[in-house]
Formats: structure tokens, sequence, C-alpha cells
């Protein structure tokens, strides 16, 4: 049998809950939560900053040689992890919808994927993380002892999102949050590179009518039931 890492690989299409259950978990065993998600939508706030459009590949990669991103430990499991770009703490500005679209078009250009993922895969090599994202369990950590798949109905994870929007005191358009989960769904899953999908290996689970306690019980179970 190949060696496995001690890692946790949480994928999934967004509104499932992938971020409370991943600082959760990570709580929960002592592991060091990273928010791949957070990193990718640090690089597409960077564009929108130098004025780089997404789609220019060259632009995007001589933006990814001089990149100075950095994640640092939430500071409770009940909030997301920091993210200093250029030395500022941007975390509050790169969880607005505007990022959020603009991160799915940054992070099918392959200079930010093979950036990023070697930097993912230099955090997660002592082990001891649990990574969420969308190709934690295929692309970054294949060899993870243990993968899940967060999946959620369409309905559920636009409500779960509107609800986030407004606790976060943003302005909800209902009918364009919808229309935002769909694309990025579309986006996502139909890109050439790294798509989102369940690792063959992963445990996959349906989140619609689960809370996030039941989740994480779940979870835990998995873990416990096949130690490294």
């Amino acid at each position: 049998m190949s060696h496995r890492l001690e890692v946790v690989t949480i994928d999934g299409p967004s509104g499932v809950g992938k971020s409370t259950i991943s600082r959760k978990l990570a709580a929960r065993l002592g592991f060091t939560y990273l928010d791949t998600g957070a990193m990718y939508r640090g690089v597409a706030l960077k564009c929108r900053q130098s004025g780089v459009d997404v789609r220019d590949e060259r632009a995007v990669a001589d933006l990814m040689d001089v990149l100075d991103l950095r994640l640092l430990s939430a500071p409770s499991e009940n909030e997301d992890v920091r993210v200093l770009l250029d030395g500022r703490d941007v975390s509050a500005e790169i969880r607005t919808p505007e990022i959020s679209m603009l991160a799915s078009a940054v992070s099918a250009q392959r200079p930010v994927r093979e950036k990023l993922t070697r930097m993912q895969q230099k955090m997660g090599a002592a082990g001891r993380i649990v990574a969420e994202g969308r190709d934690t369990g295929t692309v970054v950590f294949p060899g993870a002892a243990w993968k899940f798949y967060l999946d959620a109905g369409l309905a559920e994870r636009v409500r779960r999102r509107i609800r986030q929007l407004r606790h976060q005191g943003e302005a909800v358009d209902e009918e364009e949050i919808f229309k935002q989960v769909v694309k990025r769904d579309r986006d996502d899953m139909e890109r050439s590179l790294a798509p989102l999908k369940a690792a063959p290996d992963a445990v996959i689970i349906d989140s619609t009518d689960l809370g996030p306690d039941d989740v994480l019980a779940r979870m835990l179970e998995v873990i416990h039931n096949n130690p490294l």
C-alpha cells in the first residue's frame, strides 16, 4: 500500500458548508485548517488591484512570479482564516460575491493552479491538516488518508449563501445569487484544468438535510474507523 498522508481533504461546490465543517474538524483533530479557496480569492483580488485581466495567462503568470500571499490561522473555529496580501490583511475583501466569481475564473489559469498547488503541498507536507477546496483530494493531496466530498441540493446551497452574505452585512439580490451559484458550479465542474469532482476514494456526504454537527460526526466516524 502506498504511503498515506496524515491529511483530510474536503472538496465540494459552494454553499455546502465546507468552511464551517473544515474549521470544526480541524479543531476536533488538533490539525491545521488549510483554506485553499482563500488563496485563489487572494489571487483574484491581486488581479483586480493590479488591473490584470484574469483571462490573460501571460499577465497572470507574471503576477504569480511576484505574489506575496500568506495564510494565518483563524482566531477561533468559528472564524475564517486570515489572508495577508502584500503584507496587508485582506480577509474581509476576499469574501465578496464579486471576488468569489473572479476566483473561479482565475483558478482556471494554469500558472495560478501550479503555483498555489505547490504552496499548498508545501504547507501540507508535514501532515496534520484539514484541506478544504475543490481539488484537494484529486490534485493537491491525492495521497490523503481521508477524503470527503461534501454536497447539497442547489436550492439549499443558494439559501445558505444568501444567509451567509446577509450575516456579513451584504445587500443581497436573491435571483442574482442563484445565477452566481449556478455559474460557479458550471465553471468549476467544466474547466479542463483540475475540474471540481469527487475523488474516486472520497466519502460523499449530502448535507442538504444535515446540520454541521451531523456532518462532523459522520466525518469523525470515518476517520476513527480508518486510522492511518
